[in-house]
C-alpha cells in the first residue's frame, strides 16, 4: 500500500477520475518521499520510551534500596525518557522533495537543496541502505528518505524521481 506522500503530486486539486493527474503547462509536478517502515517502528518505540520512563519516574521514590530519590530525580528521569524518544524520532525525519527546480533532501540531521544542474545521476547502489545523488567531482549525497527496507515503495520512488529528472532534461532541451 502506497501513501499519498509517496505518489507524484500535481499542484492543485486531484482530477475527478482519481487516476494519475495530467500535468498542465502551468502546474508544477513534484515528488515527495518519506520512509515507511522506519516510521512504523520508531513512533511506537518513542511512545514506549516516554511511558516507561514516566512510570519509572513515578515509582522512583518507593524503592527499598535505602537510596532517597527527590522530585528533581523523578523529573530528570521523565526528561531522560523524552530526550531518548526525541532521539529515536530523528530517524523518522528524512524526506525528499523534488520538483522541476531541484531537490530538497532532509536527512536525520540537516537539509540540503540541490538544483538539477548539480545532480549528475540518481542511483541506488547494490547493497546500499538508501539511495544517493551523484554530484560533480565524485561526490554523492545520501537520500535517506528512499530506503531499501521499503521495497516496492523505494522502487516506485526511484522511478518517479528518475521520470521527473527526464522531464526536467526534456524541458531544458526545449528552451
Amino acid at each position: 500500500m502506497q501513501s499519498a506522500e509517496a505518489r507524484d503530486e500535481v499542484a492543485g486539486p486531484e482530477p475527478a477520475g482519481g487516476g494519475d493527474a495530467v500535468e498542465s503547462s502551468d502546474a508544477v509536478r513534484s515528488v515527495v518521499v518519506r520512509p515507511i517502515k522506519i516510521r512504523r517502528v520508531v513512533i511506537p518505540v518513542a511512545v514506549v520510551l516516554v511511558v516507561v520512563f514516566a512510570v519509572v519516574a513515578v515509582l522512583l521514590r518507593n524503592t527499598p534500596t535505602g537510596v532517597y530519590f527527590r522530585v528533581s530525580d523523578q523529573v530528570a528521569m521523565a526528561g531522560l525518557g523524552v530526550l531518548l524518544a526525541c532521539g529515536a524520532l530523528l530517524l523518522a525525519r528524512p524526506r525528499l522533495r523534488a520538483d522541476l527546480s531541484g531537490l530538497e533532501v532532509r536527512n536525520v540531521i540537516g537539509t540540503h537543496r540541490y538544483s538539477w544542474d548539480e545532480v549528475q545521476a540518481v542511483s541506488f547502489p547494490d547493497g546500499a541502505a538508501w539511495a544517493r545523488l551523484e554530484l560533480p567531482q565524485d561526490e554523492y549525497a545520501s537520500v535517506m528518505a528512499i530506503q531499501s527496507t521499503d521495497g516496492a515503495h523505494a522502487v516506485q520512488a526511484m522511478r518517479d524521481l528518475r521520470e521527473l529528472r527526464r522531464e526536467v532534461e526534456i524541458r531544458r532541451g526545449g528552451e
